[in-house]
């Protein structure tokens, strides 16, 4: 069985879940240890139970150690079924991750899938729904598979409480190459309240307007049920003829509406002065279908220490290197030969 030590990188719950992906695709048994151990609380949290419990039901895999606080734990996997599938994370954790966790084995799946599933899914510390729909989704298609994703509710941290459906078609995974991002086609700013005073959007929206240049039409503010809160998102979103780039910050206790602004607004302008094609967020998420379809190469900014991470889970599973070189001082190129599993 082969063994992966959860330390490895950052240490957290990714290679986890890049663990789980992996072995239901590649039909191998894993046995995890020291799960989570570069984080505060070691070991299995709610929303990395319920991902372990949605990759079981999805292969009917054989576990062990699937408890809160566990620091290890084995994987047997299965025949991967298609079909309806609900996932509940009784938490504010990231339902978007859970879904990424599942969705390279239901593309391989016998049948389509169903996918409906609760928790959270505008978290600081996982990609937000609109990420999934404007950003990930778009990319699986360029690599000539079908996900869509629709939203009912949103769920903020730390209520959580959201719910949408993501709807699978298996598929094979194609190469992905994408090293010019094209012209800006358009930008715009969007900021999210629910159960907050309405002027924060306001506040928010007012520097977007200054930062990015953005008239009335470029700029939205979204008033949710107070019921549905407290929560605050901003979102900048820049449309380029090949993909569109999604920049996000959350509202925290302590931190004035205009710093919130100003985070996606800085992210979003670094990137602008760039020459990437690839966020840094979506090429931390393209490495895992690259591996196992037909590999292919894009240009990103620095990649992330969550990159690098899934770069060393991806060699223990799989017969991949992913070459990462310096194009230009903001420049980088991710050049992977896939798997084809």
């Amino acid at each position: 069985m082969l063994v992966i030590d959860g330390s490895i990188g950052e240490g957290g719950g990714q290679v986890l879940r890049s663990a789980l992906s992996l072995s239901m695709v590649t039909r191998r048994p894993f046995k995890i240890e020291r799960i989570r151990a570069g984080r505060d609380k070691p070991g299995l949290a709610t929303q990395h139970l319920v991902a372990v419990r949605a990759a079981a039901s999805v292969c009917n895999a054989e576990v062990s150690g699937d408890a809160i606080g566990s620091t290890a734990l084995s994987f047997r996997p299965r025949a991967i079924k298609g079909g309806e599938h609900r996932v509940a994370i009784d938490t504010a954790g990231s339902a978007t991750l859970v879904l990424q966790t599942i969705t390279p084995a239901l593309l391989r799946a016998p049948e389509p899938s169903v996918v409906t599933l609760e928790g959270g899914t505008h978290n600081p510390a996982a990609p937000p729904f609109e990420f999934l729909e404007k950003c990930w989704a778009p990319a699986l298609a360029t690599m000539g598979v079908k996900v869509q994703v629709s939203l009912e509710r949103p769920g903020f941290y730390p209520k959580g409480g959201g719910l949408f459906t993501a709807r699978i078609t298996p598929g094979e995974l194609g190469r992905f190459e994408r090293e010019e991002r094209g012209a800006e086609k358009s930008r715009r700013a969007t900021a999210t309240i629910a159960g907050l005073s309405e002027p924060i959007a306001d506040r928010e929206l007012r520097v977007g307007k200054e930062r990015l240049g953005l008239a009335r039409d470029q700029m939205e503010r979204r008033v949710l049920d107070e019921a549905l809160g407290p929560g605050n998102v901003f979102q900048v979103e820049i449309v380029y003829e090949h993909g569109t780039a999604l920049f996000v910050s959350f509202g925290e206790r302590g931190l004035r509406a205009e710093q919130v602004a100003e985070i996606a607004i800085g992210r979003a302008l670094a990137f602008h002065e760039s020459d990437a094609a690839i966020e840094e967020h979506l090429a931390d998420q393209l490495l895992l279908p690259m591996a196992i379809g037909k590999g292919g190469l894009f240009t990103t900014t620095e990649p992330s220490s969550h990159a690098r991470t899934q770069a060393e889970v991806l060699r223990r599973f799989l017969d991949v290197d992913v070459d990462i070189t310096t194009r230009d001082e903001r420049t980088y190129t991710i050049e992977m030969r896939g798997a084809d599993v």
